[in-house]
């Protein structure tokens, strides 16, 4: 599990073809020392298995192997390639704080900017998404783009748009985005559960049961109109 809060932006070194798909070594500043073999990276909004790691200088190399289904419904089929950035963070822990919001590193569609519309010292960024990721952006909601927890600003019938303050920018590699360029998608962990509940139509998940969550339970509740 993880927060959409980077904490470095690592440096693809090089890829090496496995029998499978391939192995990705990356170059970064964080501090790996209390890293094992087996633990969990987010890199770029997918959450990757740590198979080799190596202290250089103040820097630490660590491998990712990259199966085929994660090159196929990820953006990395397109954008891995030696001296691409790519946002890092490691797993939470649970004493940490929840600075963006729960993100799990299993990406839901890959997306497409749309327009880069610079604003003083922000930038605007809309997106056309698929519709299953879509269906679960609402304005002012949560969004993992590349990993990067960011706040939903708008809506329409294709995609959504965000806006990056200064530290985004700073922090990540989101400034580098062009008109055209894909990442990586997550939609908001809560929604889908929502939509879950909301789809079973009230059953709770039990066969004939009357106690699930329902649009007429919520209108009832007050919670919907």
């Amino acid at each position: 599990m993880f927060t959409g809060i980077v904490e470095d932006t690592g440096i693809v070194v090089r890829l090496k073809p496995t029998a499978s798909g391939q192995r990705l070594f990356v170059d970064c500043g964080l501090d790996l020392a209390d890293t094992r073999l087996g633990d969990s990276i987010a890199t770029d909004g997918v959450c990757l298995t740590v198979v080799e790691q190596a202290r250089r200088g103040a820097r630490w190399e660590v491998a990712f192997d990259v199966g085929p289904e994660t090159l196929a419904v990820t953006a990395f089929g397109r954008t891995l390639s030696p001296g691409r950035r790519v946002h890092l963070e490691r797993a939470l822990r649970l004493s940490d704080r929840l600075g963006g919001h729960l993100v799990s590193g299993h990406v839901d569609g890959v997306g497409r900017v749309r327009r880069r519309r610079p604003e003083g010292d922000a930038l605007f960024l809309d997106f056309d998404a698929p519709k299953g990721v879509l269906d679960l952006c609402i304005e002012k909601g949560s969004i993992a783009i590349d990993g990067t927890s960011l706040t939903i600003n708008a809506v329409d019938g294709g995609g959504f748009g965000v806006c990056l303050i200064p530290h985004t920018l700073s922090r990540t590699h989101l400034v580098e985005l062009r008109e055209g360029d894909v990442v990586n998608l997550e939609s908001d962990m809560i929604g889908k559960y929502v939509r879950r509940l909301l789809s079973r139509g009230g059953t709770g998940g039990h066969a004939g049961g009357d106690d699930g969550v329902s649009w007429d339970l919520l209108r009832r509740a007050g919670f919907s109109s």
